[in-house]
């Protein structure tokens, strides 16, 4: 440590520190953090092993060296490697439920997960119904999981083509002992389903257009290219998975689909469809539904 480092007595000075650092780097974040402020919280409160939603009581309590020494090289890879702050901890947050993160799978983020906290509401009825759920391109089997919390007599087949994907996946299902509501499948698509159909489906796949792709802030180019690549137009996968689901869709099914912020490429893409756009707090044309019968237009 430095002699200004010493200077650094208090969890308020451990996180001013960790704020003037990010800003001064210009990082990115996204990954579950929204601002330089946010994510210095959670990391010093983390690495401290103090309740994540408790600051105020803690804030003049003094550090030791050893804990000094933990913030200070966490801040460190942070600013110089720009690893998103998910896979330094290794582990992710999402609508108040804890998932455990690994570099080689997509960090959780999608605010599908809002929609889930609201069950779905008003596509689905009666959320207390047996369902078939299937979450594609699940990643860590995160919205996987909320769905299993939301639809508690529901059964959700979680299907991603990355090992490492299957692999984080069934972790985290096994540490929400959830093993006996969700299926962890290894699949390209839905090759490994025969010809289950599902009450609905949710799926963020990769969508990011090529020219964004060369744009990304470096802490989204630590997450693997493979959940991240739309092709040309972020729409390469997404045309197969639309082509493909009203075989997997029940009469009255419907897809939720995340296409971020691909909305006028999704429109070029698919100009005969018409949607219907869902809301959440921070997004407005990101996430879209659309029903079998829509999806049976498609050539």
């Amino acid at each position: 440590m430095t002699k200004t480092h010493n200077e650094l007595k208090t969890v308020r000075d451990m996180i001013r520190f960790a704020v003037s650092q990010f800003n001064q780097a210009k990082l990115s974040f996204g990954h579950g953090s929204d601002s330089a402020w946010d994510e210095a919280v959670y990391l010093v409160l983390h690495t401290l092993n103090l309740p994540l939603d408790t600051l105020d009581p803690f804030l003049d309590a003094r550090l030791l060296e050893e804990e000094k020494k933990r913030c200070l090289k966490l801040i460190d890879q942070r600013v110089k490697k720009r690893i998103p702050l998910a896979y330094l901890l290794g582990e992710a947050w999402l609508q108040g439920h804890k998932f455990i993160a690994d570099k080689r799978v997509i960090v959780p983020r999608s605010p599908i997960s809002e929609l889930l906290s609201e069950q779905l509401n008003p596509w689905m009825v009666d959320p207390e119904n047996t369902a078939d759920i299937l979450d594609m391109c699940t990643g860590s089997g995160c919205l996987a999981i909320l769905a299993a919390l939301a639809f508690p007599n529901a059964t959700i087949d979680a299907v991603d083509i990355s090992d490492y994907a299957i692999r984080l996946a069934n972790v985290n299902v096994a540490m929400y002992g959830l093993e006996h509501q969700i299926n962890v499948i290894q699949s390209d698509l839905f090759e490994a389903l025969g010809h289950k159909q599902y009450d609905f489906i949710i799926c963020n796949p990769p969508y990011v257009n090529s020219t964004s792709m060369k744009a990304l802030p470096i802490e989204y180019q630590n997450e693997p290219e493979l959940a991240l690549d739309g092709g040309e137009d972020g729409m390469a996968l997404i045309r197969r998975i639309l082509k493909l689901s009203p075989s997997h869709l029940k009469d009255d099914g419907f897809i939720v689909l995340e296409i971020g912020h691909e909305y006028e490429n999704f429109i070029n893409a698919f100009p005969t469809l018409d949607p219907v756009f869902l809301e959440t707090e921070t997004t407005s044309h990101s996430i879209l539904l659309l029903n079998r019968t829509q999806l049976l237009t498609l050539e």
